[in-house]
Formats: C-alpha cells, sequence, structure tokens
C-alpha cells in the first residue's frame, strides 16, 4: 500500500485555496434548540419562558385548574416557582412538584418517598434512591383537591426533609480506603496469568 507524503508547513503552497467554513458568509446562525434562524447580533434564548407563556393557550377550565394549583401550593409557604423549558417547576431547595400544561389536561409530576396506588396516578417511576415521581392528570379545578392536595403538601414537605438527610449524608461520608496489596503477591500472580495465556 503506498501513502502520499502530504506538506503540512505553513504558510501553504502557492496556489492551495482554503475550503470554505460552514456559514461562513452568512450574516447569523441557525439556533442548534428551536431551528430558528437568528441573525446576527440579534439577541436569541429560546429556553427562557414564563408561566403566562405556558399557560396562554389553555382553555378556561385548565386555566381554573391551573390558577386553583398555582394557589394551593403557594399556600404552603416558602418556595420558588418558575417557568423551565415546557414546564413550570415549584421547588424549595430542590423541585418538589412540577406542572407541565398540555393541550387536554395539566400534567402534574409530584416527588414523594413512597409509591401511590391510587386512581389519579398514572403512572409512577422511581427518580432517585429517596424519591419517587408520580405522573397525575388534572383535567378540571374540582381535582385539585384531597388527595392531590394532601400529595403536594406532603411533596413539599418532604423536600426539605430529604435534602436536609442529603446534605447530612454528604457531610458525613467519607470514601472507603482501598485495601493494601502485598507486592510480591500481586507480582506472582501476574507471572502465573501470563503463562496460562502462553
Amino acid at each position: 500500500m503506498l501513502f502520499a507524503r502530504v506538506d503540512l508547513s505553513f504558510p501553504p503552497q502557492p496556489g492551495w485555496t482554503p475550503l470554505p467554513r460552514y456559514n461562513g458568509n452568512m450574516a447569523g446562525r441557525e439556533c442548534y434548540h428551536c431551528k430558528q434562524w437568528v441573525e446576527e447580533g440579534e439577541e436569541h434564548d429560546c429556553w427562557t419562558t414564563t408561566e403566562t407563556a405556558l399557560t396562554q393557550g389553555l382553555s378556561g377550565d385548565l386555566q381554573d385548574a391551573w390558577a386553583r394549583l398555582r394557589e394551593t401550593a403557594v399556600s404552603f409557604g416558602d418556595q420558588r416557582i418558575y417557568a423551565s423549558h415546557k414546564s413550570v417547576m415549584f421547588s424549595r431547595k430542590s423541585c418538589y412538584f412540577f406542572v407541565r400544561p398540555k393541550r387536554k389536561f395539566l400534567e402534574v409530576c409530584v416527588f414523594l418517598g413512597r409509591a401511590l396506588k391510587a386512581s389519579q396516578v398514572r403512572r409512577v417511576d422511581r427518580a432517585s434512591k429517596s424519591k419517587v415521581v408520580h405522573v397525575i392528570q388534572i383535567r378540571h379545578r374540582d381535582e385539585v383537591e384531597a388527595p392531590i392536595t394532601d400529595w403536594l403538601r406532603e411533596a413539599y414537605e418532604l423536600s426539605d426533609v430529604l435534602s436536609s438527610n442529603a446534605d447530612t449524608i454528604r457531610a458525613n461520608s467519607r470514601p472507603k480506603p482501598r485495601p493494601k496489596q502485598n507486592k510480591a503477591k500481586v507480582a506472582q500472580t501476574s507471572l502465573a496469568r501470563k503463562s496460562r495465556r502462553r
């Protein structure tokens, strides 16, 4: 097989032309996330959204359900409520539930320390070692009552407990020491392995 030798010295040889760069002559770019064309110098942030933007297209029943759900969560106490991509997050130190507004329902995902078995819960998945996420669909304001509000309160109270437990565990944990190995024994074992390969 023959290989051609390439001269990579710079400056390049006379007559050499560089390959055109991707989007080299264009004044702008295509957003990686939303595929929208963004002109040069124009500000673009497709990830930032607001609660209003997420909930403005909802039907009247879903708007009422959303308002009641938000009021219920606010009544629990101090927390942070913010929009992130296609969800509205409710969190203390970490998120304890979030809502994804859909066309026909509100998808509520609640993080608890146990798995629930109830008709309102559509799906249950393990989110971490200590948290289980429960997916609930809400279609009307009247559905935002017990037991759903009880589960939200439980998640609110649990989020504080779990985050303080995680801080304690991290502070008290130390890496396990590796057992010391006898160098002579290790050398003997490696020689035995080599002889078996032959």
